[in-house]
């Protein structure tokens, strides 16, 4: 008997022994970037698209609409743009919760800081609290993976952001980032 619990303990997968919470953190340190499609909610308004993050701060989001909306971070400045409106807006991102979502190492740190991951049926998700902005961050069950994010935005309204068709650690070219081929 002490043989098979020996052999079960050294060669079974080590994760099972791993707290989601551990696990989490694996896959997210491992992580370097993450393409996908999402759908976004802004109160009853309803956005989808597809999008690139490059850790760390970096994001290209294409909106599917008839505007061509774009959303991009080179890491400090955010740009959104869309034939809808004249101009571009520009906003420093350290004055938007994706400056926190953005940040690999800061997720990281506020996983250790959480003494339990919550649960539903399909995601396991924490809460962060930072600079008054309240920030649920959810993940995959199945393989760990971000899954989606709430946030408020400047307007003060609820954003619900849900990915899927996720890909990690896929090539993508720095240049993709630059904000100067975006703004019009």
């Amino acid at each position: 008997m002490k043989y098979i619990i020996f052999i079960l303990i050294f060669f079974y997968p080590l994760n099972i022994f791993a707290s989601s919470k551990e696990l989490i953190k694996n896959k997210l340190d491992q992580t370097d970037n993450i393409s996908f499609k999402f759908i976004q909610k802004i109160g009853k308004k309803t956005e989808k698209g597809k999008c690139v993050i490059l850790y760390p701060k970096k994001i290209l989001c294409k909106y599917d609409d008839i505007y061509n909306k774009i959303l991009v971070s080179n890491g400090k400045s955010l740009v959104i743009n869309s034939k809808k409106i004249s101009n571009y807006l520009r906003y420093n991102l350290k004055d938007t919760p994706l400056d926190l979502i953005l940040d690999k190492k800061f997720l990281l740190e506020k996983l250790d800081q959480v003494e339990v991951i919550q649960e539903s049926d399909e995601t396991f998700y924490f809460e962060i609290i930072h600079n008054n902005n309240l920030l649920n961050i959810f993940f995959d069950k199945n393989n760990y993976d971000i899954k989606g994010w709430t946030t408020t935005d400047i307007y003060q309204n609820k954003v619900e952001t849900k990915l899927f068709n996720i890909e990690v650690n896929i090539m993508i070219d720095e240049k993709t980032f630059s904000v100067q081929n975006y703004i019009n």
